[in-house]
């Protein structure tokens, strides 16, 4: 199976990539390393099985097509993963046109792509389509609180308007698709300068600096460890009878963000110190997700905060030795 991953040289494209080329298949890397990394390809690149193409996918679809030719060699594309999109507000804050581009020039010319050689298309999009939900839990059947002209829009909209590129592809040219919603993802291979919460407080732990908090720490989040998230992933992509309606990919614990900063401290054997400071703007207050869709595919969550904290916190000190 011929695998296209946008997006793979990211935190979570890349554990996709290796979840995949363990597996066996064969997977194509599209990137264009703005927010990822090509040292997270190392494993697939080295097993003979993943091929990297440097390159933008929000272009039209015959320059995206030539862009993937040379490694795709006239077979066909089986299934498309698009997660390629800044996913943190450091980021997309710094790249806004690029982020609303990627989801919407980017999301239909793969779309074109995926028509054209009959593949299975699935569309990684977000919480943060939820807004600062006045829904709690958020099922998928909420359309969300979203400011479509705040500091967040440019992720939260163009995520928005990547779902509805997908459902008007399935509407009207019969698109295979699906589509998923990550909720606050976590876990080896973050970017510790990313401006996440789990990177902030992980670096801050390392340093023996006070755990910096935005806001009161009141706000809550539902954390999901990566390999549970791409576990369910997976599972949505491979279901035949799964259809294109979305599917929330997270943990339904929800914590405050305090009580994370406690864990962190916690599994790095420190005591508890934080530095809180101004509430980001229109940053969500509440975020948990309702699983009922995503357990009809025999799935839960199997990592607790702090088991996935430890790994993660783990994953930071080594890579922190290994570019010292």
């Amino acid at each position: 199976m011929l695998n296209l991953v946008t997006g793979g040289a990211g935190f979570l494209g890349s554990h996709l990539v290796n979840s995949l080329v363990d597996d066996g298949q064969r997977v194509v890397v599209v990137d264009d390393l703005s927010t990822g990394r090509i040292r997270n390809l190392e494993h697939g690149i080295s097993s003979g099985r993943a091929t990297f193409i440097y390159g933008n996918v929000a272009v039209s679809p015959s320059d995206l097509a030539a862009l993937v030719a040379p490694a795709i060699r006239h077979r066909t594309i089986d299934r498309i993963f698009h997660l390629a999109s800044p996913a943190s507000p450091v980021a997309y804050g710094e790249h806004p046109w690029e982020t609303l581009a990627v989801n919407s020039v980017g999301t239909m010319s793969l779309i074109e792509l995926a028509l054209t050689h009959g593949a299975r298309f699935l569309y990684a999009s977000t919480s943060e389509v939820y807004g600062d939900p006045l829904v709690h839990p958020q099922p998928e059947t909420y359309f969300g609180n979203v400011n479509p002209v705040g500091p967040r829009s440019c992720y939260d909209e163009g995520k928005r308007f990547g779902e509805a590129a997908v459902a008007a592809a399935v509407a009207a040219r019969a698109l295979d698709a699906r589509i998923v919603r990550f909720f606050n993802c976590y876990g080896p291979g973050m970017e510790s300068a990313d401006g996440r919460l789990v990177p902030a407080l992980l670096e801050a732990a390392i340093e023996g600096r006070p755990l910096p908090l935005h806001g009161d720490g009141r706000q809550t989040r539902s954390m999901t460890y990566v390999h549970d998230a791409l576990r369910l992933t997976r599972l949505v992509m491979d279901a035949d009878a799964a259809g294109w309606q979305p599917v929330n990919v997270g943990n339904d614990e929800e914590h405050t963000v305090e009580e994370i900063a406690r864990a962190v401290a916690r599994v790095a054997g420190i005591p508890f110190r934080a530095a809180y400071g101004p509430a980001r703007v229109e940053d969500p207050q509440r975020r948990k997700p309702d699983l009922t869709s995503a357990r009809r595919f025999g799935w839960q969550p199997a990592t607790s905060l702090e088991e996935g904290l430890a790994d993660t916190f783990a994953a930071f000190k080594e890579e922190r030795l290994a570019f010292a």
